[in-house]
């Protein structure tokens, strides 16, 4: 029971770890493609609003929700591994 917990313990400090750290990373993307686009030209909104209004955009969008997912997969497999292992 000790290591179950350990392993829950330890296993969500780690997956925090990688969701900072691809969150930070994708919304840092996010960030430059913005900047890119903007000058690239065709915008005729004020460059920091621009990128504003688009990590805004990012910050509700699809992506960011699919970044959770660092967290269910890797439950979902130990769940199924454990299974397998404890009921052959």
């Amino acid at each position: 029971m000790i290591g179950l917990l350990r392993l829950v313990v330890f296993g969500f400090v780690g997956l925090s770890i990688v969701y900072l750290l691809v969150s930070v990373y994708s919304r840092s993307v996010e960030r430059e493609r913005l900047e890119k686009e903007w000058d690239a030209g065709g915008v005729d909104q004020d460059r920091d609003a621009y990128i504003h209004e688009g990590l805004k955009r990012y910050q509700h969008g699809l992506r960011r929700k699919l970044i959770a997912l660092v967290y269910v997969i890797p439950a979902v497999v130990i769940a199924i591994i454990v299974y397998v292992v404890n009921h052959q």
